[in-house]
Formats: C-alpha cells, structure tokens, sequence
C-alpha cells in the first residue's frame, strides 16, 4: 500500500508541475500584460514564472526567454532567464527526487545513443551530452541526475551550461525582433493611416469623411 501511495504522489508531482507550466504558457499573452503593468514588481515575477516552467518535466521555456527579452531588454532579459534557469534547476532536482522511477530510467538508458553512453551515467559530460538531446534530453538529464543522486551543483551548472547561453540568445533575439517591429511601424504608420482612409472610402463612399472633416 505504501509503494502504491509513493508511486500515486510521484504520479501527482510530475503530471501537476507539467499541467502548472502548460496553463502558464496557455496564458502567456495575459502574464505579458500583467508584467508590463507591474513596473519594477515585474522582474521577480517573472521570475517566478520562469521558474514554474523551467522546472517542469517535457516544458519549453523559449516563448518564455523571448519574451522576457521584450520586456525587459537584452541585458535584464538575459538576468531573468539566468536567475529563472538556477531556480528551475533547483526545484526541478527536488521534484524528480520523487519522481524519477516513473520513467523507466533503464529501459530509457538502452535506447539513448551511443554517443551518449560512451560517459558514464551520471557524469558531468554525460549530463551535458544528454541535455543537448531535444525534446526528452532536458527532462531526463534531471530525471537521472535525482535517481543517482549526482551533487545538485552538478547538475545546476550542467543545466545552465546548456540553457542560459541558448535563452540569452532567445532574450537578444526577442528585444531585437520587438525593436524592429517597432521601426518598420513608426516608419510606415502613415501610410498604413492613408491606405485605410483609402478603403473605407473605396467601400463606404457614403461614409467617408468629407474634406472639412479631414483638414487639421
């Protein structure tokens, strides 16, 4: 019964963290507003809420770097997501502390590539290798490192040394894209102004404003 209960709450941990990060990604655009309007109560937040998704098992935290990098520039951006990552590889060794047998961790071994088990398990340049592996390489790079109980710095510097150089870039990108977008609209607002006035004229002769209307 006392297995079966362990099994239920690691079951409960895993699938609660990984639902707490969808329904925060679901809700990016919301959290973006939120923060924009918190000023400088914005940045721990942030935080937080990188933390929450970084954390999780199978999460992607690239909307999240991007966006991070809009709001708060390439310098601050790039602090958020580094300070988020740290958090994340913290609570995320934590949660797999309990979760990790719901894996099958050696069943999964067998099957990763051979350039991958020429280290040995558990290894710094194991977790490394492993963490450049897409998609299922982050989550059981911490998986392993929980199930055999690698020193959490290990694994929080293994972590960051393949995710906080990939999310500054994702922070650059994100202010350089933003800014751009903000140039190409300053430069082409009024003409986008005349070409609207255009087609409403064009399918609303009746309603389009007469000269007086217009003149400043």
């Amino acid at each position: 019964m006392s297995a079966a209960l362990r099994r239920a709450e690691a079951a409960l941990i895993f699938f609660g963290s990984f639902a707490l990060a969808a329904f925060v990604i679901a809700r990016k655009h919301r959290i973006e507003e939120l923060l924009g309007a918190l000023g400088p109560f914005s940045y721990p937040l942030a935080i937080v809420v990188f933390t929450i998704v970084a954390s999780a098992p199978f999460s992607v935290t690239d909307a999240l770097a991007v966006m991070n990098g809009v709001l708060f520039g390439p310098l601050w951006g790039s602090v958020v997501n580094a300070i988020g990552l740290v958090l994340a590889a913290l609570t995320g060794y934590a949660l797999a502390r309990r979760t990790s047998h719901l894996l099958e961790l050696e069943q999964n071994l067998e099957r990763l590539p051979g350039w991958v088990r020429r280290f040995r398990v558990g290894s710094p340049a194991f977790l490394l290798t492993l963490r450049v592996i897409p998609g299922l390489g982050g989550t059981l790079a911490t998986q392993i490192a929980a199930a055999f109980k690698v020193p959490v710095f290990v694994h929080v510097w293994t972590m960051c040394a393949i995710a906080v150089p990939i999310c500054t870039l994702l922070a650059v990108f994100g202010d350089r894209a933003s800014a751009a977008v903000q140039t190409y609209y300053h430069q082409h607002a009024p003409h986008m102004h005349v070409r609207e006035r255009f087609h409403d004229f064009w399918h609303h002769p009746a309603h389009a404003p007469s000269p007086e209307a217009t003149t400043p």
